[in-house]
């Protein structure tokens, strides 16, 4: 087969291999984990953990956010809804400002320092929203947080795809992606351990600062990068030039964030209305704000949060046997179905909680897709730079829709199920982004 060696999405040649890190062993007998060594192994169990309470630090405001602005805004239940969409704006522009500086430093300073500065950064600032009373001063910490997270996933991505053989990236990196659902369960539990005194559970988001001397202690640079290193001597690592103006990458990134935008948006305006959704439902049966609440946060937390674990867990399997491409189209045009039947049928708190797990499946599931499809994306001087700028570039472009869905859920001509449905509709525009850009499955990582 006469390969294009324009085409950076080529095969590549074994001989010419820059990348003694990784095997590109095409035996595809066995499970896809056999082979993977002890190391490498141990890289994804760090990441996950780094990704665990990433995810823990943005959803513990989700669980917490009625009772933390109900408090700090005096009972104003009216600003409660419109502060509670605006911070989660200003945690989505954070996240991507965050994204993007700590991206470009990885790809020019390494993976491992730069995981433990944005560990550290989250780690903090999460802690010290313990002591805020007044709603801009939660409103910096809470984007000083999304710095920190931001970086984190672009970085811990990067190192999953770097570490790991072309046979088990798939598998791993919707592992390292699935491993959110910890944090979101965590998350709940500690919303509804602490009831109404939400201050503790920003307290418990200082413990991730204990990984740095796990990171410090056991992550190596890969190998990759330190090849790429040696031979650019640094001199277009983490190059935004290099990734928005060189025509080979620049249109990958622009619908790389596009794709994103569409799976951040509908996340916290559809997938994290379940909650919500839950609350209004029993609150129209008769039962009380504070057992509604309760339930609610159950039902969201662990119920919907089970449902999204597992199609997070499948979306890995599924790309690496049917496709990137197929897998997000599916996922995609499921999840637009899925939503108005979630709005609209369930007349009890029973029937929620039967529905609520397959639409967490099918709405959450694609955001694996981002770990194991942006990283194959882009070379290894701009692998973290590029995954970084599509997913977190990806929070920039999501904030207008949170505005937006703030305003709509806000209004009170607009029943809740309504406003929901209706943004549901981007599924639309993620299924036209991905049908314009390539298939990965089975190639190996760009090196240049």
């Amino acid at each position: 087969m006469t390969v294009d060696p324009n085409d950076p999405y080529a095969p590549p040649n074994d001989a010419e291999s820059s990348a003694p890190a990784v095997s590109n062993d095409d035996d595809s007998s066995g499970p896809w984990y056999r082979g993977v060594t002890r190391y490498q192994w141990l890289i994804l169990v760090i990441a996950c953990a780094g990704w665990v309470f990433d995810v823990y630090e943005g959803q513990i405001f989700n669980i917490t956010r009625n009772d933390m602005l109900l408090q700090v805004l005096d009972g104003n239940t009216a600003a409660v809804k419109a502060w509670g969409d605006n911070f989660l704006a200003i945690f989505l522009a954070g996240g991507t400002i965050g994204g993007l500086l700590f991206g470009s430093l990885a790809d020019r300073y390494g993976r491992r320092p730069i995981m433990i500065a944005t560990i550290l950064m989250y780690s903090i600032f999460s802690g010290l929203t313990f002591f805020a009373n007044d709603i801009y001063v939660i409103g910096i910490l809470r984007f000083l947080v999304a710095l920190g997270i931001g970086g984190e996933w672009a970085v811990a991505a990067s190192l999953v795809a770097e570490v790991f053989t072309r046979r088990a990236r798939a598998q791993a990196a919707g592992i390292f992606h699935a491993s959110s659902i910890l944090g979101t369960w965590l998350a709940a539990l500690s919303g509804i351990l602490v009831g109404s005194h939400w201050r503790y559970a920003y307290l418990l988001g200082v413990l991730p600062a204990l990984l740095i001397v796990w990171v410090r202690a056991s992550v190596k640079e890969p190998e990759r990068w330190q090849a790429t290193k040696s031979k650019t001597a640094g001199a277009r690592a983490g190059s935004f030039r290099d990734l928005l103006l060189n025509s080979r990458w620049n249109g990958l990134a622009i619908r790389g964030m596009l794709l994103a935008a569409v799976g951040l948006g509908t996340f916290w305006s559809v997938t994290v209305a379940g909650q919500d959704l839950v609350r209004e439902l029993l609150l129209s049966l008769g039962i009380s704000p504070e057992e509604a609440g309760t339930r609610s946060k159950f039902a969201y937390g662990i119920v919907q949060a089970t449902g999204g674990g597992l199609g997070l867990l499948s979306f890995g399997p599924l790309a690496a046997r049917f496709g990137r491409k197929p897998t997000f189209i599916a996922f995609q045009a499921m999840a637009l179905l899925i939503v108005p039947i979630v709005c609209f049928l369930p007349q009890s708190y029973a029937q929620m909680l039967v529905i609520l797990p397959v639409f967490g499946f099918l709405t959450l599931g694609m955001h694996s897709g981002y770990a194991i499809y942006f990283p194959e994306l882009f070379p290894t001087h701009i692998r973290a730079t590029g995954a970084s700028f599509c997913f977190n570039g990806g929070r920039l472009l999501a904030v207008p829709v949170l505005l937006f869905s703030g305003w709509l859920k806000g209004r009170e001509d607009v029943p809740l199920e309504y406003a929901v449905s209706g943004l549901s509709l981007l599924f639309l525009l993620g299924i036209a982004v991905i049908l314009t850009m390539p298939e990965t499955k089975q190639r190996d990582l760009v090196e240049e």
